[in-house]
């Protein structure tokens, strides 16, 4: 390979790849990264959350306004949460178990996407990255079209 090579195809490759092995790995147990929030905040907390609390702590996180709300009623509806009578959210057995396994397959995820790489290789590689963002952002290039 070649360091005058343009980085913008290999980088696209990247990112397609590692964020469509997590989804399809999480596809497996039917759940997808906003909802594993959603169960993870539910679960986390030392008082169980209203739906408004969950959607409000939670929607910094989300692609589109409405998604954190959709999730909450998608894993109701799924029966992976439950209400109480006031209106707290609570996770199910099942959607407890469903909590617990998601961290089992990013630590799969996790060994597909590193195989064969070294720590120190790995963190290298993110400080490249980190600093060609930084470059271009500082030369007024936001990646945006104009």
């Amino acid at each position: 390979m070649s360091a005058t090579r343009p980085v913008g195809y290999r980088t696209g490759a990247a990112h397609s790849a590692v964020t469509r092995h997590p989804r399809d790995t999480r596809a497996r147990i039917d759940v997808a990264q906003p909802q594993y929030r959603v169960l993870d905040r539910v679960s986390g907390g030392p008082a169980a959350p209203s739906r408004e609390e969950v959607v409000a702590q939670s929607a910094h996180l989300a692609d589109a306004p409405h998604e954190i709300a959709r999730d909450v009623d998608q894993l109701l509806h799924r029966a992976w949460l439950r209400h109480d009578d006031g209106g707290h959210l609570h996770l199910t057995d099942t959607g407890e178990a469903a909590r617990v396994r998601l961290p089992e397959l990013a630590t799969e995820v996790r060994a597909v996407v590193h195989q064969g790489i070294g720590d120190e290789e790995y963190v290298a590689a993110l400080k490249v990255l980190r600093r060609m963002v930084a470059d271009v952002e500082a030369n007024g290039a936001s990646g945006e079209p104009s």
